[in-house]
């Protein structure tokens, strides 16, 4: 009998799931440090999450889409090796802080801000260098035909 509250009440949904008392994001600052730059809006880092605890996952920065690597036309491929490598040079050799950070719609990625100790928004500074695009979930940019413009001289902007 003892069990049969309990059990109806977690069968009638009136009892929170232990999903339910997480967070959807972590404000953070969170400490990480960078293992690779996989693209241009894409780093994998190990995190910094208790004393001497670290995880290691994938961060996508939040409000950006950067062309793809394996895009579709030469042009593509080429403005997402720039992207990639100036966010390299941007995170550098030193720590950065994640805030922010949200599950991603891929499985073992998040979404989140970075910052660096020279550059309070990584993503935000992508974007005012045209390497990246503004992003927020819905349809991605064509960046064969804007890009591949630009490169071939017929005016398209960085958009």
């Amino acid at each position: 009998m003892r069990l049969a509250l309990p059990l109806f009440l977690a069968m009638s949904g009136a009892v929170p799931t232990l999903a339910d008392e997480f967070p959807r994001e972590v404000g953070g600052p969170v400490l990480a440090h960078v293992v690779k730059v996989r693209d241009g809006d894409t780093i994998e880092v190990e995190a910094l999450i208790w004393p001497m605890q670290t995880v290691r996952v994938a961060v996508r920065l939040r409000g950006v889409d950067a062309p793809e690597l394996k895009g579709p036309c030469a042009a593509e491929t080429a403005a997402a090796r720039d992207a990639r490598d100036r966010l390299a040079v941007l995170v550098g050799e030193g720590p950065i802080w994640l805030t922010r950070v949200s599950g991603d719609k891929y499985f073992g990625r998040v979404l989140a801000d970075a910052a660096t100790s020279g550059e309070p928004d990584l993503g935000a500074r992508l974007l005012r260098e045209g390497l990246v695009n503004a992003y927020d979930g819905g349809r991605r940019r064509d960046w064969c035909a804007t890009v591949g413009a630009r490169r071939d001289g017929t005016g398209a902007g960085r958009g």
